[in-house]
């Protein structure tokens, strides 16, 4: 058994955790933070995105090492808790809300204490909307522009656009959100990473030259693929939320050297000569083309977002199928597992994924130390 898996398989034991759970590995985490604060250009401060990093212990921890305060949103109630989880928090959408959605945040909340947030715009409509909200509640609204610089998911897309707006009084430009998901995927045959980051600069710059200089606070760009790509340009900060526990859909050149910092840990309740159900021979007839498995396992839960990494060779397959209450997985023959073993699993993505189980069990030092709360769904 690997060693690193055998230590993570004690650790739960001697936590009495026995059911599906997410573990936070905070060495590795910490490992993770330490490259983003070597690597991070100069002038750019980084923005944490709490839907990749829904647990506010987790955000805490990465804030404090950071020394930010700033925080990209997605989903009112979970802004709610970052609110008031960080009295100086600054938020800024990540996507835009419907009006109505807006509205009920600031009923609910009040609109002083989300006064911290900044909305965000993507077409002159919807600034229509939110200037007509803020003249029915009497509150003054902060917003910044969606800009599209390449990825072509919706924003303006000319900042001529923006220049020829009128901004409804009671709201505040504070700035653009310029996102580059887009540039890692370009083929070589078109330029490649490089130069979709290059032109998406660019881009981003021709916007910023539009705005006031009073409307220049926030100019966001990046993800965590890209973040740590960019130097300093016409941006001021950059957004990274997954690159920090690493889910393996961000195995990408722009984090070489990074850890993957989440698993999903889960007892292995079966071990099994696995067969079909129907005629005697099927079984045999599909393993014989390498079709069905000679070994296998059931496992406590399934059917996540997520890989499975331990026992090594340990795979689904797809003729018995996914089950949220047992997955069956096959094994190498030589696989030495029994039940009660722990099987491990790497989220694809970290949103979603790392609410799914409750309290994180975070490792550390070789034992689990502590539990962190996970941010509402819903």
């Amino acid at each position: 058994m690997s060693a690193y898996f055998a230590t993570l398989s004690d650790a739960l034991r001697a936590a009495d955790v026995f059911r599906p759970c997410l573990v936070l590995d905070r060495d590795r985490l910490d490992g993770n933070i330490a490259l983003v604060k070597d690597r991070l250009a100069p002038g750019l401060a980084v923005r944490l995105v709490d839907k990749s990093l829904p647990c506010v212990p987790l955000l805490s921890h990465i804030a404090r090492a950071l020394g930010t305060d700033r925080f990209m949103t997605f989903h009112p109630p979970v802004t709610q808790a970052v609110l008031d989880a960080f009295p100086e928090g600054d938020l800024l959408y990540g996507k835009p809300m419907p009006a109505g959605a807006a509205k009920a945040a600031l009923t609910r909340g009040g609109a002083s204490w989300w006064s911290r947030v900044c909305w965000l715009i993507d077409t002159p409509e919807r600034l229509a909307e939110y200037g007509a909200l803020a003249a029915a509640l009497g509150t003054e609204l902060r917003f910044a522009f969606e800009v599209d610089v390449g990825l072509h998911r919706g924003g303006f897309r000319d900042p001529a656009e923006i220049k020829a707006l009128t901004i409804p009084k009671r709201l505040h430009c504070q700035g653009i959100m310029a996102y580059e998901a887009h540039a890692p995927e370009i083929p070589g045959l078109f330029g490649g990473a490089a130069k979709a980051l290059k032109q998406a600069s660019a881009k981003a710059a021709e916007f910023v030259a539009v705005l006031d200089p009073g409307q220049r606070r926030i100019l966001n760009i990046g993800g965590s693929k890209t973040a740590l790509l960019h130097s300093s340009g016409a941006a001021n900060e950059v957004s990274i939320g997954s690159a920090f526990v690493l889910p393996s859909d961000f195995d990408t050149p722009g984090l070489d050297g990074f850890q993957a910092a989440a698993l999903i840990a889960t007892p292995i309740l079966k071990t099994v000569d696995p067969v079909l159900p129907g005629p005697a021979g099927l079984s045999k007839a599909l393993r014989a083309i390498g079709l069905f498995p000679r070994k296998g396992c059931y496992l406590y839960g399934g059917k996540w977002m997520a890989e499975p990494v331990f026992p090594e060779g340990m795979k689904p397959n797809g003729l018995i199928g996914l089950s949220s209450n047992q997955q069956f997985m096959g094994l190498p023959v030589d696989a030495a597992v029994k039940p009660g073993d722990y099987a491990f699993l790497r989220p694809t993505q970290s949103e979603a994924v790392l609410q799914h189980f409750g309290s994180i069990a975070v490792f550390a030092g070789g034992r689990i130390v502590e539990y962190w709360p996970v941010l509402p769904i819903g």
